[in-house]
């Protein structure tokens, strides 16, 4: 073999080895964000152009959340927020539609309490993506319920459906789950748990 020969052969196995390297690497960040952002990895990349967009939404999303300076909540806090949801639930049977926005309220308040952004709601849901994607369809399903009921749009059940999609995140957020996880009609049914769905 002449050396032309062997430095073409090098060059070659240096490339492809690059190339397999930065495949593997692609591949590894991938499966990060993945597992980071479950099912919402798969919602942004629906929404977006390409897989890569998509990618470099949810690392941007990584980098504005790392910039925020959130705050645990204290014992106290998480009490009061605890009981508030209680309170919330009993209230329930009487005036659903007022109870849901209330609910929308009481997960607002929390997620600003604890340093996330609550001006625009895209916005919220992107800072909240990498911590909560697991709970994130839920709360959005409870705020277009929510939306549609300030308009007269919604059902009682879809009323019903909204408190149990926003306590989804309010446990998430909470990092328990609160006193009165049950809904009124759950207490006068003890053997069904319709909201632990």
């Amino acid at each position: 073999m002449s050396p032309t020969q062997v430095i073409v052969i090098v060059l070659v196995v240096l490339v492809v080895v690059a190339a397999l390297a930065v495949a593997a690497r692609s591949l590894s960040r991938r499966r990060a964000l993945r597992s980071r952002f479950g099912p919402e990895y798969d919602r942004v990349v629906a929404e977006q152009d390409s897989r890569s967009a998509a990618e470099r939404e949810l690392r941007d999303r990584e980098r504005r959340h790392a910039e925020l300076s959130l705050t645990p909540l204290t014992p106290e806090s998480r009490a009061r927020y605890s009981a508030a949801w209680e309170e919330l639930q009993v209230r329930f049977i009487d005036s659903p539609g007022e109870t849901v926005g209330d609910a929308d309220e009481l997960v607002t308040r929390l997620i600003e309490e604890q340093g996330y952004p609550t001006g625009d709601f895209s916005d919220q849901i992107a800072h909240l993506s990498v911590e909560h994607a697991r709970t994130l369809t839920n709360y959005r399903d409870a705020h277009d319920i929510h939306l549609r009921n300030t308009r007269g749009e919604a059902s009682t059940e879809e009323l019903r459906q909204a408190v149990v999609h926003y306590r989804a995140l309010f446990t998430d957020l909470l990092g328990e789950e609160p006193l009165g996880h049950r809904t009124p009609e759950q207490r006068h049914h003890p053997d069904h748990d319709a909201t632990s769905r």
